[in-house]
């Protein structure tokens, strides 16, 4: 007899388990699996969204019925966002002798727990809330783990309201974007509040191209000054996030680009990867808005693992 016939029948029998004891292993990887965040496989992170299929999209920025905090708010931005402020709030960013504060990702979250965003008209829940609403919905649907940790760091640029001469108030913080330099397309939400602005009458701040040239890319903008950007101008030297993911940051808030169309003619080659990775960002950021309170403490064990990751020296300046 061969040896490896021998060796076969000196084996034990496989014991196969029934289709009930197969059901319960199953389940067990599943919930293990659950756990660690593997649920389901990663898809694309430009694939169509899932978890919002049943939202009633339409009842999201009504900013006809908006309250009059919103209006108010948007009414101050659009008159204030000026060339002028804006130069003046990049050169205090980058002054070497700007005393930025330094904390963890999630020190960050933690520290902007307190603010209600005065410029959104969906939801009222604190920013840390939104963060992991918007974080778990990414995860819900499978996407790339980096995008995941861009949901929950996407409006941390809140933060300056907090830092001395960042900011003067939300009107400089929050709320949607647009570049300025340039006529205001009539997209932007609450367009005729522009007429306040200074820049209106500028010679050529005011007319359609403005100090831009069409076809020489989205990022000659100079954007309102707000979170969007101050977060970017953080992490981009700071984390390795991948440039979509730097994108999904800093336009995030660019409602006339990403969702309405305009501005398209300022595009270059390539600038089609960054719009689709916004507006692939965009429905995780709006629709996962609800009334819903998420478990903090139970979620941060896996949240602070995705954060070790992208963000490998901890301690970020602001």
């Amino acid at each position: 007899m061969a040896p490896s016939a021998i060796y076969a029948s000196e084996q034990p029998p496989l014991l196969l388990p029934d289709g009930a004891a197969l059901e319960v292993i199953s389940d067990a990887v599943d919930k293990v699996n659950k756990l660690k965040g593997l649920s389901s496989p990663i898809t694309a992170y430009d694939s169509e969204s899932k978890f919002d299929v049943a939202k009633d999209k339409a009842s999201f920025r009504q900013y006809e019925t908006a309250c009059e905090r919103v209006r108010d708010f948007y009414s101050e931005q659009h008159a204030r966002q000026t060339v002028e402020h804006n130069l003046r709030m990049r050169a205090h960013f980058f002054d070497p002798k700007r005393k930025r504060e330094e904390m963890t990702i999630w020190q960050a979250m933690e520290r902007l727990n307190t603010l209600i965003d005065d410029s959104d008209p969906d939801t009222d829940l604190s920013q840390i809330q939104h963060l992991l609403q918007s974080a778990e919905a990414i995860r819900r649907d499978g996407k790339p783990r980096w995008m995941q940790v861009t949901g929950l760091v996407h409006d941390l640029g809140k933060l300056m309201l907090f830092f001395k001469g960042c900011s003067t108030g939300q009107w400089d913080v929050v709320g949607d974007t647009f570049p300025v330099g340039c006529k205001w397309d009539e997209n932007c939400v609450f367009a005729e509040a522009f007429g306040q602005n200074p820049d209106r009458e500028h010679p050529i701040y005011g007319t359609k191209n403005g100090i831009y040239t069409p076809g020489k890319g989205i990022d000659q903008f100079m954007m309102s000054w707000g979170h969007d950007e101050f977060l970017y101008l953080v992490l981009k030297d700071q984390s390795v996030l991948p440039r979509e993911a730097l994108a999904m940051i800093r336009y995030h808030s660019f409602y006339p680009w990403h969702h309405e169309g305009a501005y398209k003619e300022f595009m270059a080659d390539g600038d089609e990867v960054l719009l689709r990775a916004v507006q692939a960002f965009n429905p995780y950021d709006l629709y996962s808005k609800t009334d819903e309170e998420p478990d903090v403490e139970k979620m941060k064990p896996y949240y602070m693992e995705l954060i070790d990751e992208f963000f490998p020296q901890k301690v970020l300046k602001w």
